[in-house]
């Protein structure tokens, strides 16, 4: 049970107020949660006002269910009331009503419809307990109420009338609710990268934030594959490369920051990227949560994120500068290890900072971990089909460093022998100091939440085999894939799509150079991308603003729940094929050998999304335009957005008008 204290409605009215006020504030502390001012003041109202709705509508045979936890980022359900046809999910709050409240208790809802077994077949209301004015039912009746319905606000005077209403307009369940049943049934969230990491570093275990589905029991199948090579690299004194494979969105990163933010933490433990991006945000959202529970100040979070969360280009330069200097952490993991530099690469640097490095990442990786008399180990999370920039030496190079360099051994899935590219496989046979070992391979997507089959399609769409992503497609039902050619239209379907306080934001290829002329030019400025990320409208630099677009370079290993994919002519259809391009001065100029890392960017660009990802595929400049722009003919936009459509995406349906808001919530 999640609920702090539950019981029927019969007994919600036989109980003294205090004793369950009183069996809240026990519970409270028990869990090691510090009582706020006026906690106690505010329960003894939310438990009146639930007293009073009971008794009104009659509702001892209803389940009232208070304090009930949501994992993700500690959040809970200030009460849930079970009538026999519906599941009111309620917030109370003692000031007036406002949209964020009301956001509030709509994301509640969702998180129950997503993650709680024993509501997704059920009817789920939102409701927010606020001000002191009554109940008004929608001007819009439901006729067919969505899945949950629209939020509704009431004081705590009214809460009877609301639930009358409520019971009145929903139609009868062909089961009814079961209290008991539903009270026991699993709730398991799919965080998101930010919400995990926020979490495992406040030592949340990654058994605690498992998969709601039960195919992707896999995320902790590889974190106990991964703690278990770490004990016997411990144990045995041993150094070990322990490589991590997976799917796009199947927990790579999670399992890698887990493993920094668990045990090997005591003795030394970094998450090394060149992923800057991705170390901003998670850096800043550490920080934020570390000064939000009070663990530190500012200064001193920063601090300690900045050392969990390093630069790999920068790690590797400090610690080459000095070849007797033994790194402080004995566990390191290496994000997106196969884009690791190859030595010319790594020589050369990059245009802002020249290289200090000699040989490849691999091999100085491997060095100056070497130093440790004793154990050391190296996680290295290799991502499939996202390599999206030159120098990047692949699989291989981790391999042949192995074969050069006594001492180390290495435990992967039996993948990294079978890849098809040469480059991405780590050695052409067995070799003696790998371990093959089943549990390190990934292969259930995890980001998306309500189905597990985007991972496939994106691949059959990018393989140019329609006719497999349309069986993908069927096997998923609704494929939460659409195509748009309106550019309103699109942010229009990611407002309506991100409900509660669900994250919507645009994404697009960094070499689609010409969506300016269709009025999307201005990209996320690499300064910017922890606010795009973190903050919400109406910041105006917030991805939800809807402003600005996140290239492939911005959004890697990061996610939004619902994605807006700005298609470009970067990567478009030609006889029946993908063709690449890239823009030059005021042309467009084929780009055979980049073809790779452009498929790759559409792959990273397709797969950012935990719910739906809307693809806006412009219009173009139609031949008989007065100013014709040849650089965006609009035959090459008709064709992608036709192969979309013949591979099973759906076509954006016209979206119902808004849902009026009561005045009193736009003061």
């Amino acid at each position: 049970m999640r609920a702090w204290f539950a019981c029927s409605g019969a007994a919600l009215l036989a109980r003294d107020r205090a004793d369950t006020v009183g069996r809240l504030a026990s519970a409270q502390q028990a869990l090691g949660f510090t009582a706020s001012p006026g906690q106690e003041e505010a329960w003894q109202a939310e438990v009146a006002a639930l007293q009073e709705a009971v008794r009104e509508q009659a509702g001892q045979d209803w389940t009232i269910a208070l304090e009930f936890d949501l994992l993700r980022l500690e959040k809970r359900i200030d009460a849930v009331v079970l009538t026999d046809r519906a599941i009111l999910c309620l917030e109370f709050k003692a000031g007036a009503p406002s949209l964020a409240m009301l956001a509030e208790a709509e994301d509640y809802a969702l998180d129950l419809r997503d993650f709680h077994a024993g509501s997704r077949h059920h009817a789920i209301v939102p409701v927010l307990v606020a001000g002191t004015g009554g109940f008004t039912p929608p001007a819009q009746p439901w006729l067919l109420p969505k899945h949950p319905t629209d939020p509704l606000v009431c004081g705590p005077t009214a809460l009877g009338a609301l639930i009358a209403w409520v019971q009145a307009t929903i139609p009868s369940p062909s089961l009814p609710i079961d209290g008991d049943a539903w009270l026991a049934a699993p709730y398991r969230p799919v965080p998101s990268i930010i919400e995990a990491a926020t979490m495992l570093y406040a030592r949340n275990g990654v058994a605690d934030i498992a998969a709601a589905r039960a195919d992707a029991t896999n995320l902790t199948r590889t974190a106990a594959a991964i703690a278990a090579h770490v004990a016997a690299a411990r144990a045995e004194a041993a150094k070990t490369v322990i490589f991590v494979t997976g799917v796009p969105g199947a927990g790579k990163t999670l399992c890698g920051l887990n493993a920094v933010f668990g045990p090997a933490r005591q003795e030394g433990a970094a998450f090394l990227t060149g992923n800057m991006p991705l170390v901003a945000v998670l850096r800043a959202a550490l920080a934020r949560d570390a000064v939000a529970r009070g663990d530190c100040g500012r200064d001193e979070a920063e601090r300690r994120a900045r050392a969990k969360l390093q630069n790999v280009h920068r790690f590797l330069e400090d610690c080459a500068l000095d070849p007797y200097r033994v790194p402080p952490e004995r566990l390191i993991v290496f994000d997106e290890a196969q884009r690791a530099w190859d030595e010319a690469k790594a020589k050369v640097g990059t245009q802002n900072k020249p290289s200090r490095l000699t040989m490849s990442e691999p091999a100085h990786t491997l060095e100056i971990m070497g130093r440790h008399q004793g154990w050391a180990v190296v996680i290295a999370l290799i991502g499939n089909g996202q390599e999206i920039n030159t120098g990047e030496a692949g699989l291989a190079e981790w391999g042949a460093v192995l074969d050069r360099l006594p001492g180390w051994r290495a435990a992967a899935a039996p993948r990294v022998l079978t890849a098809t590219e040469p480059t991405q496989r780590l050695a052409p046979a067995a070799r003696d100091w790998l371990r093959l070992d089943e549990g390190l391979d990934l292969a259930v997507p995890m980001r998306s939440v309500r189905e597990s089959v985007g991972a496939d399609w994106v691949d059959a769409v990018l393989a140019h085999d329609a006719a497999a992503a349309r069986a993908v497609a069927a096997r998923a039902g609704a494929l939460p894939y659409l195509v748009t050619r309106d550019l309103e239209a699109l942010r229009a379907a990611l407002r309506h799509y991100a409900r509660g306080q669900r994250r919507a934001g645009i994404v697009r290829s960094a070499g689609a150079r010409r969506l300016r002329a269709e009025g999307l030019g201005v990209e996320v400025h690499t300064k910017d991308v922890p606010d795009w990320f973190l903050n919400r409208w109406p910041d105006i630099r917030a991805s939800d603003a809807l402003e600005t677009a996140a290239t492939e370079y911005a959004c890697q290993g990061l996610e939004l729940d619902v994605v807006g994919l700005a298609w470009g002519g970067d990567f478009l259809r030609r006889d029946a094929a993908w063709a690449a391009r890239s823009f030059v001065g005021h042309r467009w100029q084929n780009a055979n050998k980049d073809y790779d890392f452009i498929r790759n960017t559409y792959r990273v660009l397709l797969t950012r999304a935990r719910y739906e990802t809307v693809i806006w595929v412009p219009r173009g400049s139609a031949p008989d335009d007065a100013f014709h722009d040849a650089t965006r003919p609009a035959a090459e936009m008709d064709a992608v957005a036709a192969y979309l459509l013949s591979c099973g995406a759906r076509a954006l349906a016209p979206l119902p008008a808004p849902v009026a808001v009561p005045s009193a919530l736009l003061l």
